[in-house]
């Protein structure tokens, strides 16, 4: 069994920016530059014989390229005591686009969507045990603009258990088709 989700890679430099967030907060368990990525759709422990199945699924997704920038940061739960910190996408209506696209694919497959609504963001930390406040954080980082970027590929990643936390893998990227421009 494989451990697979669909998701958006992110430039090197806007990686660059987003870890200068990081501050010492208690229980925060800050991701690592290759930990870095946007979660389209959480697929979970896959059987190896089921792969070529939804990648071809993943193929000729409905959705054009598109570009983003990576701006705000905001968290899940309270700023006193947060679940996560993340960074947000504007505009965020191409990403759930493509999540929808890929869930509804996925879920013909025999994979069980996720109950919780999606909101596309950039996971920068994780809280588990004594919490801190990343209020702090949000007060000097709360508007900043980490960067722009064109969206070309969704990826299907694996992800790996390691002694720093998840490692996570390409196994395939899944263009996406390019407006064609109509001239007069």
């Amino acid at each position: 069994m494989r451990r697979l989700f669909f998701g958006l890679d992110l430039p090197a430099d806007i990686k660059q920016r987003l870890l200068g967030v990081n501050a010492p907060i208690s229980g925060a368990k800050w991701q690592s530059l290759e930990q870095l990525h946007i979660t389209l759709l959480f697929l979970g422990n896959v059987k190896q014989d089921r792969i070529a199945a939804l990648c071809d699924a993943a193929r000729n997704l409905p959705v054009e390229a598109f570009e983003l920038d990576v701006t705000g940061l905001g968290c899940f739960g309270q700023p006193r005591s947060p679940r996560n910190l993340w960074a947000g996408v504007q505009p965020p209506d191409p990403v759930a686009a493509l999540h929808g696209a890929l869930r509804s694919r996925m879920a013909t497959l025999g994979f069980a969507p996720e109950s919780r609504s999606f909101r596309p963001h950039i996971t920068l930390a994780r809280f588990k045990k004594q919490r801190g406040s990343v209020e702090g954080v949000l007060d000097d980082h709360g508007d900043s603009a980490f960067g722009h970027f064109a969206v070309s590929d969704v990826v299907l990643f694996e992800s790996n258990q390691g002694r720093g936390g998840s490692i996570y893998t390409v196994i395939e990227r899944f263009p996406l088709p390019v407006a064609l421009i109509d001239f007069p």
